[in-house]
């Protein structure tokens, strides 16, 4: 039996960070890497990333982030909260570190004073999606602690942030008022930061002027579109999923993928892409998935469950949508037990 298959493409990859660079314009680009960059594997996309022109790295968590630290000099941020071990092992690793509360902000000064190595600070301001961040009746309190800690030579303050719901124009403008205004009070009591990093990736593509000197981008850079949303222009999945025929019956063939190696068992209905041709899936246990059959099948026969769409195959957003959720999803989900094979 064959394993199935994530074939991905550097060139690919490569293809879409340039694209997604020259729309920014001026706004930096920070490639996020979350969750194994998007189930693709950091270990090959931080120095495809690094040729590609990437000067900033996202983590999201701190282990992701030092095992991004460990494969460029670059710049590297982790913004998740997390525990003093792993903090300290950030600031070892020269890991700028985002905060969003008083807590943790002096848990991270502590630990930076403890070990004599100044933290690069990222201060989260809360614009109204309350996904952590500094309220704003808080923000003055929180830039006094970090005022007081860079005259102390312990941090430095490199940027402000944000998180936008995008759950419509009106609310991001509203959420970029608050987010300027915390900025403004902020560069009221000493120098103005680095970098402000407002937009992820739908609001930095479709929103210009929400734009900070910064933007973190993760699934655009896979090629991965948001749900419902349009196809990106210059931008293309980077990703196949293939599955191999095992067994072909009367009704149906069985391919050599299942729940176990992450696919979802509720995709039964979903069209996957024979070499006859769009088949729909009859039934997904849990090493195997039953798929209507074609003319002349035959074990061994390559099924594409999502792709590019070179040959008429779904985006795994295509599939995320059938059941609700999001591109990003359907690509983390998968096991180890997918081999991931790597092409320019």
């Amino acid at each position: 039996m064959n394993a199935p298959v994530l074939e991905i493409s550097r060139a690919v990859f490569r293809a879409n960070i340039a694209a997604i660079r020259s729309r920014l314009g001026s706004s930096q680009l920070m490639l996020v890497m979350k969750d194994d960059a998007y189930g693709h594997g950091i270990e090959w996309a931080v120095p495809a990333g690094e040729e590609a022109g990437v000067r900033w790295f996202g983590g999201y968590d701190i282990p992701s982030a030092l095992r991004i630290r460990a494969l460029t000099s670059r710049r590297v941020y982790a913004w998740a909260t997390s525990s003093i071990e792993e903090v300290e092992a950030a600031l070892r690793a020269d890991v700028e570190l985002g905060v969003g509360s008083a807590r943790y902000l002096r848990d991270v000064i502590a630990a930076a004073e403890r070990l004599g190595t100044p933290v690069a600070l990222h201060l989260k301001i809360d614009t109204g999606l309350h996904r952590n961040g500094f309220r704003p009746e808080h923000w003055d309190e929180a830039v006094q602690i970090a005022r007081t800690a860079e005259r102390r030579g312990s941090a430095r303050i490199a940027g402000v942030w944000s998180h936008l719901a995008e759950a419509s124009d009106a609310e991001d403008d509203a959420a970029q008022q608050v987010f300027l205004d915390a900025v403004r009070r902020l560069e009221a009591t000493g120098d103005a930061p680095e970098v402000l990093h407002l937009t992820a990736s739908a609001a930095a593509w479709w929103r210009p002027e929400l734009r900070g000197s910064l933007s973190r981008i993760g699934a655009f850079c896979y090629g991965v579109r948001s749900a419902d949303g349009p196809a990106l222009e210059g931008v293309r999945p980077i990703a196949r999923l293939v599955a191999t025929v095992e067994e072909v019956r009367t009704d149906h063939v069985r391919l050599g993928i299942g729940s176990f190696h992450g696919l979802p068992s509720i995709l039964r209905g979903a069209a996957v892409m024979t070499p006859a041709g769009p088949r729909g899936i009859i039934r997904i246990d849990g090493v195997s998935t039953a798929v209507e059959t074609w003319p002349r099948a035959s074990v061994g026969d390559r099924v594409v469950l999502f792709g590019p769409g070179d040959d008429g195959e779904p985006d795994a957003t295509g599939l995320a949508e059938r059941i609700d959720t999001v591109g990003e999803e359907i690509l983390t989900r998968l096991t180890p037990a997918v081999a991931r094979v790597l092409t320019d």
